[in-house]
């Protein structure tokens, strides 16, 4: 499906930090993080709606999450050179494969815990990738 801006009735970064809530009691370890999984709405900015298999199989394909939590050592340099001069920041847009990872729900939102060598990218707002 080609790039399409979406119709959201809410700020989608903002509709996850309110489902989701508090998280203190989440602990994450060595280097995963949690991201909350970006479900895209029906409505296209266009006027197109998608079908419901269409946004369903977000919970499957979806390739971007709103960065919320990490474990102790999650974006550390390393030997490697993995994150160097990179700073990621909670609440950022990230890029991830598809299968990559665990699905989980936390507070009944769908997210995916990845090791953090497992981001692709950053991105300004979801609908970018696809």
């Amino acid at each position: 499906m080609p790039f399409m801006t979406m119709d959201h009735d809410v700020d989608p970064k903002q509709k996850i930090l309110t489902e989701i809530g508090d998280l203190s009691e989440i602990e994450l370890f060595n280097n995963d993080i949690l991201l909350g999984v970006y479900i895209r709405p029906q409505k296209t900015k266009s006027g197109l709606y998608l079908s419901e298999k269409y946004v369903d199989e977000d919970r499957f394909q979806s390739k971007v999450g709103l960065f919320l939590k990490a474990g102790p050592n999650a974006f550390e340099p390393n030997e490697e050179g993995w994150f160097k001069g990179v700073k990621f920041n909670l609440n950022d847009w990230l890029v991830f494969r598809p299968s990559d990872g665990w699905n989980i729900n936390v507070h009944g939102v769908l997210c995916r815990i990845i090791k953090d060598v497992q981001v692709k990218a950053r991105i300004q707002k979801p609908d970018q990738v696809w």
